[in-house]
């Protein structure tokens, strides 16, 4: 009975987080019907109703907000409690729930989360990318990765330390066609691939030189929102790109693309993993603690530096 009471509450606040049933029943891994039972189960016993629901959306009704803002904390207790209570087994296990920058998650996915998980087989890590900035504690996630700027102030933050920069990379064909740029503002003369911004804005190639900073608006035939697009398109030398430099890295090392304006691209800030204060971690969440700094001690100690960066220290430790 309380079980079934729990998954109900699930049921609730992740519609409630979602704003679409098939979005949140997705998730939680259950059918669409399944995940409306529970939902209409709950608002009988409750005698409320907690969504007014159309054929095209969902929102929570007034007394369904008042529910939600009460009753997340105190779900989010209950399955705190659960975890510590599973974690009490000498091998870590259980899920783990990362919000991520889509490159971000990218940077870290082979040399920390797979390795991670060989280490630690009975640990389900489950990802979530999104271009936008997140509440991970509203949002029930575990953690998350975003650039050190970004992390809020009442995060813990572990730096990975891992150098990192955009780069504007081109085709040896596109470039012997069309000339190689040697300032941001000739790329007014190139065709380039625009990208769209998760608030649908156009970025604006962002260039820095002896402090003189400049972003530039470029043109051209494509606007994509998906990096692995970009990398397709500058691949087949429709134009120029900006990229994450770790993203095409291999095509820069074996030649398929050229880097352009390389004394204009300024070195950004490392990302970070971070996460709100716990009394109570759970072996599966210390385990990745613990691995995140190992594994970013090891690639800071490796990985040649190409500029100045930031030291490598916890905010405060786990």
């Amino acid at each position: 009975m309380f079980q079934s009471s729990v998954n109900e509450l699930d049921a609730v606040l992740m519609v409630a987080r979602r704003g679409k049933f098939r979005t949140a029943a997705l998730e939680l891994g259950v059918s669409t019907t399944a995940l409306s039972n529970a939902v209409a189960k709950l608002e009988r016993t409750l005698g409320i109703r907690l969504f007014n629901r159309t054929t095209r959306s969902v929102s929570l009704t007034e007394a369904g907000q008042q529910f939600v803002a009460q009753v997340a904390p105190a779900v989010r207790d209950i399955h705190e409690a659960m975890e510590v209570a599973r974690s009490q087994k000498a091998t870590p296990s259980g899920t783990l729930r990362i919000n991520a920058f889509p490159t971000a998650a990218r940077e870290i996915f082979s040399w920390l989360v797979l390795p991670f998980l060989r280490a630690h087989p009975q640990v389900h890590i489950d990802i979530v990318t999104e271009g936008r900035l997140v509440d991970i504690v509203a949002g029930g996630f575990d953690l998350g990765v975003r650039s050190a700027d970004l992390v809020p102030a009442d995060m813990i933050a572990l730096p990975l330390g891992v150098t990192r920069r955009n780069v504007v990379v081109g085709t040896p064909r596109y470039l012997k066609a069309h000339g190689t740029p040697l300032t941001p503002q000739d790329l007014a003369a190139h065709t380039c691939l625009r990208v769209r911004l998760p608030n649908g804005a156009i970025h604006r190639w962002p260039f820095e030189k002896d402090r003189q900073s400049v972003h530039i608006d470029v043109e051209g035939a494509i606007t994509l929102d998906e990096a692995s697009l970009a990398r397709t398109a500058v691949l087949a030398s429709v134009g120029l790109a900006l990229a994450m430099e770790s993203d095409v890295r291999a095509d820069i090392e074996a030649g398929r693309l050229v880097c352009v304006l390389e004394d204009w691209t300024p070195i950004l800030s490392p990302l970070s993993l971070y996460y709100p204060s716990r009394r109570n971690p759970t072996a599966a969440f210390k385990a990745f603690v613990d691995f995140a700094r190992r594994q970013s001690g090891a690639r800071s100690t490796l990985t040649p530096s190409i500029g100045p960066e930031a030291p490598v220290t916890d905010i405060r430790p786990l």
